[in-house]
């Protein structure tokens, strides 16, 4: 919460394009209708394996499978936005649209080491 509060208090970013636009922080990176079903899948899947292990087993795999898809093609497009947002800048907006993401590939991939 302190976190919070200290990062709310703080002047937004003047960076300019996309990458300044894209929020960084803990969101996640997938939808949470989509974390939700697949969640939901795993949770039948326990369920299931007394009676039919093998079915189960596969229910699982295939959770995880449409999972790490689904984030990957997330992590792609979140790529793509950062990138669009400093690739094409002008010598003046340059130095802060690039800190700006640098800071997001930072946050972003400090998030992925720690899963």
């Amino acid at each position: 919460m302190m976190y919070d509060q200290a990062r709310a208090q703080q002047p937004p970013d003047k960076g300019v394009g996309a990458a300044a636009r894209w929020a960084p922080g803990p969101e996640p990176l997938l939808p949470a209708e989509e974390r939700d079903r697949v969640s939901q899948r795993l949770r039948q899947a326990l369920l299931d394996f007394a009676d039919t292990p093998r079915e189960a087993l596969e229910a699982a795999e295939s959770a995880f499978d449409e999972v790490t898809a689904e984030l990957a093609s997330a992590l792609a497009e979140r790529r793509r936005v950062l990138r669009a947002g400093w690739q094409d800048q002008d010598a003046q907006a340059q130095a802060e649209e690039f800190r700006h993401a640098l800071r997001q590939y930072r946050e972003i991939t400090e998030r992925l080491l720690r899963l």
